[in-house]
């Protein structure tokens, strides 16, 4: 059955015209609706934006389409049905999430992110960090402010108010507004000191619908700065700052240089990978977002934020040594 059209034993409501308030101006419109449809998941939202249900001012409109205070968003009938009323995260997952908080105020929540939780749900995911966290907290109105791959560790920062969202997000798109760094296994002897990687990223699709980024010349403007801080078992332990923030930059850009991460089984190594894996146990990617400064109302509150190296990751450092 279509989830877009209504069940006979539960009619749906019909669609509705909702005016965007104020402190929703420059929301994406994708996380727009799922704060409308609740309980929605995403795969069905940009369904109904694909399908040309949602109209915006009358017109049809893009996923990333960035909302003005005062539009005017056409909301079609939805059945949320089995696709979306699946209770809730398992319980386990929702320990883990509840664990892993590792700084709050009245303002932001930040979690340490395990290795294989998605940041949101989609593509056959039923339940990511921030679906799993908004059955943790029903009363805090969460929003993700970035994302983490599904299979990076670390800080993932969520806001619990519309006017930190904006702030973080406007200081993202500002060269040097948030300092992050993360830290990595690189495959092989990386040199010493720093090594700035200046290379435009281009996000390509594969047979199937895949996603896959390349350096190319038509790419997106890509800085990251790799400093070897150990090396253990001819392998480099190294921090990474980036200053963009492009998907898989850290990932591509390491493949870039001829030293990918270890455990990447899109970008890295597959006979590096499988001897590590063998050798001290390395059964994920070693990539951990570990620190994220930053300062909100324009610049009077400072933030650092830190999330400690994942068990598993101490672990195998502590073989390879």
């Amino acid at each position: 059955m279509d989830p877009t059209q209504p069940a006979p034993s539960r009619p749906a409501a019909p669609a509705r015209t909702v005016k965007v308030p104020e402190d929703r101006d420059g929301q994406r419109l994708d996380n727009f609706l799922l704060g409308q449809l609740k309980g929605a998941p995403r795969s069905l939202v940009y369904k109904l934006v694909r399908s040309g249900q949602v109209r915006v001012n009358g017109g049809r409109a893009k996923a990333e389409r960035k909302l003005e205070a005062g539009d005017e968003v056409r909301i079609p009938p939805v059945r949320l049905g089995e696709e979306a009323d699946r209770g809730t995260p398992a319980r386990g997952l929702l320990e883990a999430m509840d664990a892993s908080i590792v700084f709050e105020d009245n303002r932001l929540l930040a979690i340490n992110k395990p290795s294989g939780v998605a940041s949101h749900g989609g593509s056959g995911i039923s339940f990511g960090a921030i679906e799993t966290l908004r059955a943790l907290r029903p009363k805090d109105n969460l929003e993700l402010v970035h994302r983490l791959d599904r299979d990076t560790s670390g800080l993932l920062v969520l806001a619990k108010k519309r006017s930190a969202l904006t702030e973080l997000q406007a200081l993202m798109r500002e060269d040097g507004g948030i300092a992050k760094r993360y830290l990595a296994l690189l495959v092989g002897r990386l040199p010493n000191g720093t090594m700035t990687v200046d290379a435009p990223l281009h996000i390509g699709l594969r047979q199937g619908g895949e996603r896959h980024v390349q350096v190319h010349a038509d790419g997106k403007p890509s800085v990251s700065h790799f400093r070897a801080l150990e090396r253990r078992g001819g392998q480099s332990y190294c921090e990474v700052r980036i200053e963009t923030g492009r998907t898989h930059q850290i990932r591509v850009h390491a493949q870039h240089i001829g030293h990918p991460i270890a455990g990447d089984d899109k970008y890295g190594d597959p006979a590096a990978n499988k001897r590590l894996r063998e050798q001290v146990g390395l059964k994920r990617m070693f990539l951990h977002a570990s620190t994220l400064e930053f300062a909100l109302d324009g610049g009077k509150a400072p933030y650092s934020l830190n999330a400690p190296l994942a068990p598993e990751l101490v672990d195998v450092l502590d073989r390879l040594a």
